[in-house]
């Protein structure tokens, strides 16, 4: 299994549109996450301008997917995004 980071670099009304669609987000992250593919995901804070996503899959495909799912992206939250293996050398099991 891989490890992929997704990055959201969010757009600036971000804070005020995202309680129309978070419900909606938040049930397809929680959907990855049964799944076993997303590990885990969040905001940064001062500012909000990007979040992250962990995943833990085969291939970025599984990753594609969420993207294409996520009301923050299809409904402008999201300004731009970014898919990157990351090679984790040390994890605790």
């Amino acid at each position: 299994m891989n490890y992929y980071v997704l990055n959201y670099k969010t757009a600036d009304d971000y804070l005020e549109k995202r309680p129309k669609y978070r419900e909606e987000h938040l049930e397809l992250a929680q959907e990855y996450l049964d799944k076993g593919f997303l590990v885990l995901g969040g905001a940064m804070d001062n500012p909000a301008d990007e979040a992250l996503l962990i995943f833990k899959c085969e291939s970025e495909v599984e990753v594609k997917s969420f993207v294409a799912k996520d009301p923050y992206v299809k409904n402008g939250l999201v300004k731009e995004w970014k898919i990157r293996k990351w090679n984790v050398v040390i994890e605790k099991n």
